[in-house]
Formats: C-alpha cells, structure tokens, sequence
C-alpha cells in the first residue's frame, strides 16, 4: 500500500519552486542555509498588510524602511512623520499602534522583539494573527497563521460549507491540524502564497494546485463558491462638507484630526459633521467666499461617504497652513482627492493676470 504523502511537504517542495519574492522575505533557501529574516521587518510588512494587499503595500514598505531602517529608527520618528508615511494605505489605527509598538520595543525591550506568540502579543497592535505570522516566519516557532488567504484554502480543501464567519474556528482548527512543526516560517508563507496566487477568490487555478488530488471542492466543482458568505448589508451614505481656504502664496488650511475615531491623528481639510440626512448644511471654518469645487466620494469599511467640497482665497491662514500639494501628499485618500479638487478649481478660476478682478483670484496651486 502506498503511504499517504504528508500535506506539508507537497505545499511546502511547491513553495521551494513557486514562492514570492517580496522585499521582506528571505527565500527557502536562504533560510535552508542559515539566514534568518530581520523580525522587524517581518513585523512591519505583517501590520501593513492587514487588510491590505501586497500591491498596495510594497512601495510604503519600501519607503518605509528606506527613511526608518530599524525598529529603533522608527521608535525615534516623530508622530506627524509616521503618519504622514501612511497617508493612502488606510485602516489608520494600524500606524498609530505601529509607532506605540516601535517606542515600546526600543525602551522596552533594547530593539529586540520577543521571539514567542506569548510576548509579541504583549506588545501594542499585535494580536493573534499577527502574533503567529512573526513567530513562525521572523523565528521559525511552531503557529498557525491563518488569514483570510488560508481561509479561504482550509475552506475548499475541506468543502466547509458553513457560511463565514461562522466558519471561522473550524477553518482554523483545519489549518492547526495541518501545520507541521518543521519549516514553520517556510509552511505559513506557503500557505498563504498559495492563496494568493492558486487558489484565489474567482477562477483559482485548481489544475497547478499541489493540493488538488486532496481539494473536496476541486472534486466536487464547488471551488470558487467557497468561501460560503451571509450576504452583507448595504451600508448607508453620509455627507458632508470639506474647505479648502487658500492664502495668496497657494498654501491650504490644514487640521489635525483627533487621535481617536476615524483617519484618528491624521491631517486633514477642516470637515463638519458627516451624516446620513440627505440635508447638510456648511458650516466653514471661516469668513470666505465660498465656491463649489465637486463631489468627491470613498468608502469605508461601514459606510460610504460623499463630500461638497467648498474653496475660497483667504487673506491669511491663522493656523495650519501648508503648501498645497505637500498636504495632499500627506493626508489620507478622501482629503487628498478634495484638496487636489479644490486645488484644481481655484486653478481653474485664477483670471488672467492682467485681468480685473485679482483682489477675488484664486492664487497659484503649489
């Protein structure tokens, strides 16, 4: 009788071939001949990447890692400065965690991460998932890493028909069961390279899965209805106000939003109230002539979100006042696309320089 193959080393000899080259990662063989990942950047990457993907992450890895190469860097990096870095990548409690966590291992800790799920978890914005990604991959200790990639591949390799989330212990049971206690760091990446690369959510490719002989929704046809999911409630619209005030030398008012809620610490136009009355009245932070620019629109995670965005040169700007274009560069994605909308408008607006009318012109975008 022929003995049964373990699943591990199937995944992880087309992990040898197939895996990723990411820029905080070591290869297999790198690691099979005695090199080992720097755990913080194994930590950062694993943080930027929750909820976000790869594509979207490399390039702020990259920055990141270019301006603040070490976890002591980084502990030393003014607050405004890290968040600044993060403008775009979204989830913004994710960088305020970062930097506590950065400052907590460099004063803590002498700039050394704790090498077991037990102390990583100790430290701020490390919970369990992530815990057991830099454990395994930083430090090759035996964990079971399951993201929504190993979901997903517990789901079809075992035909879980229970709707997510739901589902979720017993995925994970099903992810425990399989994960060996060799190549710790080599298993988790593989399993979760061969989600995102194989067995993706629509059309994954069944027939180079290494794990398709053993796939119960490969056999049955089901692959691609798997995960099961409740189907989500629409979510509401709010509305809202965002200005855009320009002094003569083209520099915009800017505010810092509180630390907690929502884009929490983030700079940002001045905004009122969002709300989901169909009705909203501006409230503008200033005496102005107030001019429409358009709509700007983005969703998160609960909501959907429409904003007037409202332009008009001002004399003066009191306080936060930074060129134009540094602060949309700087803030996150739904003020970034006001402020270019109103800087774009008052651009549009400017007369001609010999033109009447100069007292009420727009002044040059910077």
């Amino acid at each position: 009788m022929k003995e049964e193959v373990d699943p591990a080393v199937e995944i992880l000899a087309w992990y040898d071939r197939h895996h990723r080259d990411l820029p905080w990662r070591i290869s297999p063989a790198a690691r099979a001949a005695g090199e080992r990942p720097d755990p913080y950047r194994v930590w950062l990457s694993e943080v930027m990447l929750q909820q976000t993907t790869v594509a979207a992450v490399t390039g702020y890895f990259l920055r990141f890692t270019e301006r603040w190469p070490t976890v002591d860097a980084l502990a030393t990096a003014e607050s405004e400065a890290v968040m600044a870095a993060w403008a775009g990548l979204g989830y913004y409690a994710r960088a305020r965690n970062l930097h506590r966590c950065a400052k907590t291992v460099a004063a803590e800790r002498g700039g050394v991460f704790p090498d077991t799920e037990d102390g990583l978890r100790t430290l701020p914005g490390v919970g369990t998932y992530t815990a057991a990604a830099i454990a395994a991959i930083a430090f090759d200790r035996p964990a079971t890493v399951v993201d929504g990639n190993v979901e997903r591949v517990m789901a079809r390799l075992y035909a879980e028909e229970t709707p997510m989330p739901a589902a979720k212990p017993r995925l994970r049971r099903r992810a425990e069961e399989l994960s060996p206690p060799w190549r710790p760091g080599d298993y988790a990446q593989a399993v979760m390279d061969l989600g995102a690369t194989v067995c993706t959510p629509r059309k994954p490719a069944c027939a180079i899965c290494p794990w398709r002989p053993r796939c119960r929704a490969s056999r049955t046809g089901i692959a691609e209805m798997l995960p099961r999911k409740v189907p989500k409630a629409a979510k509401p619209v709010r509305r809202g106000f965002a200005y855009l005030a320009i002094d003569p030398a083209g520099a915009v008012m800017t505010v810092r939003r509180p630390e907690t809620g929502l884009l929490g610490g983030m700079l940002a136009l001045p905004s009122g109230v969002w709300t989901e009355a169909t009705a909203v009245t501006p409230t503008p932070p200033c005496s102005a002539d107030w001019q429409e620019a358009g709509e700007v629109r983005h969703t998160f995670t609960h909501f959907h979100l429409r904003l007037t965005v409202l332009w008009a040169p001002v004399a003066r700007i009191e306080t936060g006042a930074r060129a134009g274009a540094d602060a949309a560069a700087a803030m996150p994605t739904v003020f970034a696309k006001a402020c270019r909308l109103g800087l774009s408008a008052a651009a549009k607006a400017r007369p001609p320089s010999s033109g009447a009318g100069r007292d009420h012109a727009a002044p040059p975008t910077a």
